[in-house]
């Protein structure tokens, strides 16, 4: 995977500046104190390829991808809600 997440115990977000869902899984992993690397594909179009390859094929954000390796798709309670392992 092309991430620039080296840190493992960092969680990786997908997210795109018009995107209110990204808004508010940020405040919230903010607010649980979760340490966090965010990508804005905005900024780093290329990284569409990636959420792709994790969405199953959707161009959708925001997506956490949590440092244990799975994965959520909304804001929905970021670190409470079971999540799809990758």
């Amino acid at each position: 995977m092309n991430q620039p997440n080296n840190n493992k115990n960092k969680a990786l977000m997908y997210s795109h500046p018009t995107c209110a869902y990204c808004d508010l899984m940020r405040e919230e992993l903010v607010e649980k104190s979760i340490d966090f690397e965010e990508i804005d594909v905005s900024k780093q179009p290329e990284m569409w390829n990636e959420v792709e390859k994790l969405s199953g094929g959707d161009r959708i954000t925001p997506i956490l991808v949590h440092s244990n390796g799975c994965l959520l798709y909304t804001s929905d309670a970021a670190y409470d809600t079971p999540c799809v392992d990758l």
